[in-house]
C-alpha cells in the first residue's frame, strides 16, 4: 500500500493516460463503452478482495519501473538505466481487478506507444502481457471506500442493469480503481466494467 500511495502520489500531479474508450450508450452512471485494443500487464494473486491488490500492484510496479529485460533506454519516466537492465514504463489508470479460477487477476494497461513486440519482458514469471481487443462493456461508475461490500451493491446495480437492457454478458467483472488511497472516499472514481457482446443498437 505503501508504494500505491508512493506512486500515484507521483503521477496523479501529471497527466495519466487512461484506457481510450467510446461511450456508445450513456446512461447517468451507467454507460456501454467500446474500448480501443490494448495491453494489459497482468498477475495472478491468491488472497481475498480486500487484500489481494496489494502483493498484485508490487509486483506490476516493480515490472514498470524497471524489472524487465530489455537493451532499450527510453526517457519516459527518467531515469532510466543506463546498463540497460531496465525500462521504465509510465503508470496508467485504471489499476484492474478481476477474478479468476478462486484468484485474483490485477493489472495495468500499458501506455499506447507500446505494441507487444516493442514491450521489454517482465523478469519476474507471474506477470505476463495480454493483447486485449476492441471490445465492449456495461460499466457503472461510483465514488465511496474500496470494500467488497461497497463493490456488491454496485455490481448487483450493474448487472440488473444489463439484464434490463438484454445485453450478453461475455465475461467476468472488473474493478477499476482510478484514484490513490489519500484521496478522499468522497472524490474517488470507481468502476465496475462487465464484458458483453456488442449492442444491437444504442436504444
Amino acid at each position: 500500500m505503501a508504494i500505491f500511495i508512493a506512486i500515484f502520489g507521483v503521477t496523479n500531479a501529471m497527466a495519466i493516460e487512461e484506457a481510450k474508450y467510446t461511450a456508445i450508450v450513456d446512461e447517468k452512471i451507467f454507460e456501454v463503452r467500446r474500448y480501443e485494443p490494448h495491453i494489459l500487464a497482468e498477475t495472478l494473486v491468491d488472497g481475498d478482495f480486500n487484500s489481494a491488490g496489494n502483493e498484485a500492484f508490487g509486483r506490476l510496479f516493480n515490472y514498470i519501473s524497471g524489472n524487465n529485460t530489455t537493451s532499450k533506454k527510453v526517457a519516459m519516466t527518467a531515469p532510466v538505466s543506463m546498463q540497460g537492465a531496465g525500462e521504465k514504463i509510465s503508470m496508467t489508470s485504471p489499476v484492474g481487478q478481476e477474478q479468476k479460477n478462486a484468484r485474483w487477476a490485477v493489472s495495468f494497461m500499458m501506455p499506447s506507444s507500446f505494441v507487444l513486440a516493442t514491450l521489454p519482458t517482465p523478469k519476474d514469471t507471474n506477470v505476463a502481457l495480454r493483447q486485449i481487443p476492441e471490445r465492449y462493456v456495461a460499466s457503472i461508475r461510483y465514488s465511496g471506500f474500496w470494500s467488497r461490500k461497497r463493490y456488491l451493491v454496485y455490481e448487483g446495480k450493474l448487472k440488473a442493469w444489463v439484464d434490463k437492457k438484454s445485453y450478453s454478458v461475455v465475461g467476468e467483472p472488473i474493478w477499476a480503481r482510478y484514484d490513490a488511497p489519500y484521496v478522499p472516499w468522497f472524490l474517488r472514481r470507481n468502476e465496475i466494467l462487465l464484458p458483453i457482446e456488442k449492442p444491437l443498437s444504442s436504444d
